[in-house]
């Protein structure tokens, strides 16, 4: 059997693994000992309740918040794709390896409505996004019907801390 197409059973989370979860969402760095204070529970169960969740694949990771902007200077954008209606499974299987292997490219989702995808990127500047979708869009495996680009003025909200 597939196991993309398999139902998979989530069992709910209680007021205290959501504790956790709002916690290490705000700051992944926090010690256990401040943390299971945080939550209200002593050091190895919330230990535990951490480990379960990490298994479980809800807390997938733990990272550093970059500014951009201080790192790479240029244009953040959201970029909204649509493929050809002809362009059949082929195309978007060939489109999503491109995005992948883009390093510009920082966020992609599958979206519905007029467009196929929704893309954050960032580029140097509007020559380097220019130059960068014509060479996707001249690619006959993408099957590109339309590309519109938003350019990023200004970070209203963030789910990331700091932002």
């Amino acid at each position: 059997m597939d196991t993309k197409n398999q139902i998979i059973r989530v069992t709910p989370l209680d007021r205290i693994d959501e504790a956790i979860i709002d916690v290490l969402r705000h700051n992944g760095r926090i010690t256990y000992e401040k943390l299971s204070t945080l939550v209200h529970l002593t050091s190895r169960p919330c230990l535990e309740r951490v480990r379960k969740l990490e298994k479980r694949g809800i807390i997938r990771g733990y990272g550093a918040v970059i500014d951009l902007q201080l790192v790479s200077p240029g244009l953040s954008l959201l970029v909204l794709a649509a493929l050809s209606n002809q362009s059949g499974r082929s195309a978007q299987q060939a489109f999503e390896s491109t995005i992948k292997k883009c390093p510009e490219v920082y966020d992609c989702q599958l979206i519905s409505g007029h467009y196929d995808y929704s893309i954050r990127m960032r580029c140097r500047d509007m020559e380097h996004y220019r130059v960068l979708t014509e060479t996707w869009m001249n690619n006959s495996e993408l099957h590109i019907d339309k590309l519109i680009a938003h350019p990023e003025l200004s970070v209203i909200k963030s789910s990331l801390p700091g932002l």
